[in-house]
């Protein structure tokens, strides 16, 4: 299931998957006229829960390889420290926390080489 669901959020997310919604879209405004407001209005309300939950895969892909890749940085560097590897799965508490210790700690470094 998760294999079809990436395919459709990836297929909907490019040029030609928003064509064919918007082809969807005008076929079902031009079914109107023939009295079918109700199967219109199911149709574009079904499109707005797909292209939400489209939106929701794509950003969480996005983000995964985001996270992914900064952790990649962050170990092959050996200057850097790797207690903020994996933090994206801490509470948003211990991430606040963490954020405004590295805040203090650039802001700290940022006076004294000044």
């Amino acid at each position: 299931m998760n294999r079809f669901l990436f395919a459709m959020g990836d297929f909907l997310s490019r040029p030609p998957g928003f064509y064919f919604l918007l082809i969807a879209m005008l076929l079902c405004t031009a079914l109107v006229p023939f009295g079918l407001t109700n199967v219109v209005t199911y149709a574009l309300s079904v499109a707005a829960i797909v292209i939400t939950g489209v939106v929701l895969i794509q950003g969480y892909r996005d983000t995964a390889a985001i996270h992914a890749k900064l952790d990649e940085i962050i170990v092959s560097l050996r200057e850097t420290r790797n207690d903020v590897v994996g933090l994206e799965h801490a509470e948003p508490e211990e991430i606040r926390e963490k954020l405004h210790t590295l805040e203090e700690e650039a802001l700290t470094r940022q006076v004294g080489s000044t």
